[in-house]
Parts: structure tokens; sequence; C-alpha cells
């Protein structure tokens, strides 16, 4: 299994355990792909996984930069296209590590 697999599968976990449910897993279009898609009570929640072993070039946050938020953004309207109106937000988990890792949740990390 790749990295970026494992580390969705451990965000999922996280994220479920914190309450939310899980709709879908790399959701993919023209546009992009998001990683997680899950519902939190009415909202549906856009989830970018980012796994960064250093902290050169600013770590896992600093790699959702304007250019990828742009992308998920237009995937997530993609997505919602056609579908019953709904509140909806973009996190970002970050993890230092696959074994024992440290779990960041950044709710409504950037906005549409």
């Amino acid at each position: 299994m790749k990295a970026g697999d494992r580390a969705e599968q451990i965000a999922a976990g996280y994220l479920q355990r914190k309450g939310l449910a899980l709709i879908e897993t790399r959701y993919r279009c023209r546009w992009g792909e998001i990683d997680l898609i899950l519902r939190d009570l009415d909202t549906v929640v856009f989830t970018e996984v980012r796994l960064r072993r250093s902290k050169d070039f600013g770590g896992a946050a600093y790699s959702v930069d304007a250019r990828k938020q742009a992308r998920i953004i237009a995937t997530a309207r993609h997505y919602l296209a056609g579908k019953k109106e709904a509140a909806c937000r973009f996190d970002v988990v970050l993890l230092d590590r696959l074994e024992s890792p440290r779990v960041e949740w950044i709710r409504d990390a950037f906005s549409a």
C-alpha cells in the first residue's frame, strides 16, 4: 500500500472517531481530486490529507497552496453539481508520519 493511501486511511479513521461520517474517498474529476468527502451533521466536508515527514519548505500545511486550494474548490463544485444544496467546508488533515502519527486537523482551513 502506498504511503498516501495509508495516510488517507489514518485520516479517515481519525475523523470518523471525531463523529464525521465518510461519504467517499478519492473523488476525481477533470479538475482534480479530493482525498476524503465526509459529513459533519448537515455539512459536507471536503478534506485534503497531507503526509510530510520533513519540515523543509514549510511542512505539510504549506503544501496546500492557493493553486491546490483552487483545484480542490473546482472539484468540490463538480461534486456538488446536481445535489441537494448543503453547507460545505474545506478541512486539511496533516500527518507527520505513518507509524504512531501525530494528526493535526485544521477545520475550515480555507474557503471558496
